[in-house]
């Protein structure tokens, strides 16, 4: 074949690649003939045409809800002008006038129409805030709330594993409960709106709680930043695009100012934190405080409200399912192990902290995973280390400034580091996360006085005693301060987020059990041998054989024996664990002391019990005489 001088054989490039052609000249200048010309002029105008466009999600079918029916521009109308009423100043006519887009980017902004409201047009004369616009970003995605955390979010950085760290300051969900009236509640409600109707965007998530189609309830978070936005896309229920397209007005609204101060000379203010909770308005709002823990925890509360209304028993429990579909519910308060038992390799995750409880089966309420993350390693907690990727938030770690690795030992910030992400970052989680009617409810408590049994069989009447008391015990090192175990009670395992009286959901809890057949277990992941400081913890190889026993159905079988003054039944032996440890007596050298620390928890026990005797539980009051026996006898 012949070669020309410049390595072409037949008119062909002999190494395969495309020539430069040199002789063309057009203007004086000579072009890359090889391949086709990029459209760009500039750089920016080259950037526009690397990012697609979003298609218009799905095509729309049926007539079944108010926006089917829609074009695409009058569903995106009704959108915007549903996102201006909630964030409508309750003293103006009108809400602000509100556009998608990222008000940086010029290209955005300018092909927005202004969109007309729903609202009557004020007769006053408009102010200049009237005059600006509130830019929206609307359910971004996290490469988009990287890119907004990173850019103008002081203090994000991206770990080596991909996640997005921030810190948050600011109280941390330790104020009282206290009940307001109806007035302050407006007032930092408008202070909180015009705080973020001042800004220049907000981001405004629509998404789901409960993954039961039939409870699911519509929320709406407004935030000033791109963490929070992230931190509720991972912890809500992400909807579909046609959920989205069809989503309309929300159930509930969260106003998350958290960057702003709330007025102290406002009444029932005792600092610049407050997160208010009005059910009648079904909103909230937060004020003071940059911890994202509390739009969770704010929304639990309100499911902890709405679900009993409608007959189903609200949770807060993990959850697994077997893969015979035997379901295990598991109560615990912190430092008991739910998060670490409820992850179980040879069965389903259907959820690690909240969940309900209806009469088609359990269903949790969140979409996502709030793990703590101080001291985590990969050995212990291979499924959450494995979880820290791409879209997980982390809060309050540190990290080595050059290489980003996250330090999980490190307190330096705080011991309560925290990390979000998608339950479907745990390998197997099960979905959608539903499951039919709990087998056994497994109630843990860590038990640092050394007098309980690492399992006992409960009655039903047993079951409601210690589900309605919420045992656990600190240690040295938990708080500052405590030198001994020191007992610590939280009813129904959640006293914190339940909105109605610990024996109304007691009531529904016994009710259902009953009614389905479920088992009541109490675990001890506590202390054998002594109290904290003598004996030692139950290693968790045994607890996880006795989770084991449980869940296989080995357990109901077993041999029991009953325990003095709690009068709990204990089985004789347990495959995998020395029967030995089974009755705590046995492993106590001092059998004076053990006695005296058991009448002590009981006395404990009992003090705590004393507000829950007045209360009725169950048809008739019969289950009150009943669950009281079922506690200390001495």
């Amino acid at each position: 074949m012949a070669e020309n001088g410049n390595g072409i054989v037949n008119g062909s490039p002999r190494n395969g690649l495309a020539s430069i052609q040199t002789h063309k000249k057009h203007n004086g200048i000579c072009h890359d003939d090889s391949g086709p010309t990029v459209k760009a002029q500039t750089i920016d105008e080259l950037h526009s045409l690397q990012k697609k466009k979003s298609a218009p999600t799905t095509p729309v079918t049926g007539t079944q809800t108010p926006f089917a029916t829609l074009s695409e521009q009058e569903r995106q109308k009704q959108q915007l002008e549903s996102i201006s009423a909630s964030l409508a100043s309750l003293t103006r006519e009108s809400g602000p006038k509100v556009v998608k887009g990222d008000p940086a980017k010029k290209s955005d902004t300018q092909k927005v129409a202004h969109v007309p409201h729903h609202h009557v047009a004020p007769t006053f004369a408009a102010s200049d805030s009237a005059l600006k616009f509130t830019h929206v970003l609307y359910n971004l995605s996290p490469a988009e709330l990287y890119e907004q955390a990173i850019k103008y979010e002081k203090g994000s950085f991206i770990t080596s594993t991909g996640g997005i760290g921030n810190a948050f300051w600011g109280q941390d969900g330790g104020s009282p409960n206290i009940e307001m009236d109806e007035q302050t509640f407006l007032v930092n409600r408008e202070r909180a709106v015009d705080y973020l109707n001042s800004l220049d965007k907000v981001f405004v998530n629509d998404q789901f709680l409960n993954w039961d189609p039939e409870n699911r309830i519509k929320v709406r978070i407004v935030s000033a930043r791109a963490y929070h936005s992230l931190f509720m896309h991972n912890m809500c229920i992400r909807p579909t695009p046609e959920e989205l397209e069809n989503f309309g007005t929300p159930d509930f609204t969260i106003y998350n100012a958290g960057q702003f101060p709330c007025n102290r000379y406002t009444h029932y203010m005792t600092s610049s934190t407050s997160i208010d909770l009005n059910l009648a308005r079904r909103e909230m709002v937060i004020l003071g405080t940059q911890y994202a823990g509390e739009m969770k925890k704010g929304l639990f509360s309100v499911m902890h409200y709405l679900m009993p209304m409608r007959h189903i028993l609200s949770l807060h429990s993990g959850c697994n399912v077997g893969k015979d579909g035997d379901v295990a519910l598991f109560f615990g308060l912190s430092g008991t192990g739910k998060t670490t038992l409820s992850t179980d390799h040879n069965r389903y995750l259907i959820g690690d902290d909240e969940h309900c409880w209806s009469e088609t089966g359990v269903s949790n309420i969140e979409g996502g995973c709030y793990a703590k993350c101080i001291d985590l390693s990969q050995e212990k907690e291979p499924d959450i280390w494995n979880a820290i990727r791409f879209g997980t938030v982390l809060e309050n770690v540190v990290f080595d400034e050059h290489t980003r690795e996250v330090e999980f030992s490190d307190k330096s910030v705080t011991e309560n580091t925290r990390a979000a992400y998608p339950i479907e970052y745990i390998p197997n989680a099960k979905l959608p996360c539903v499951g039919p009617h709990p087998k056994n409810v497994i109630l843990l408590a860590c038990d640092a006085f050394g007098v309980l049994p690492p399992v006992s069989k409960l009655n039903l009447a047993q079951t409601m005693y210690h589900f309605i008391s919420g045992y656990t015990a600190l240690v040295a090192g938990t708080e500052d301060g405590i030198k001994e175990p020191q007992a610590t009670f939280s009813a129904c395992f959640g006293a914190a987020f339940i909105m109605l009286h610990p024996t109304k959901y007691a009531a529904m809890l016994a009710e259902k059990m009953e009614k389905h057949g479920a088992t009541g277990w109490l675990v001890n992941t506590g202390w054998s041998g002594g109290s904290y400081g003598q004996g030692s913890r139950i290693k968790l190889q045994y607890t996880r054989k006795i989770i084991d026993a449980i869940h296989s159905g080995s357990l109901l079988g077993a041999e029991y024996k009953k325990t003095e003054i709690f009068g709990l039944e204990i089985p004789t032996e347990v495959e995998g664990v020395p029967s030995e440890i089974l009755d705590p007596v046995n492993t106590w050298s001092d059998k004076n002391a053990y006695n005296d620390t058991l009448l002590k928890l009981a006395r404990l026990f009992r003090k705590n019990f004393e507000t829950f005797t007045n209360y009725k539980i169950g048809k008739d009051d019969n289950l009150t005489e009943e669950i009281l026996a079922a506690g200390p006898n001495f």
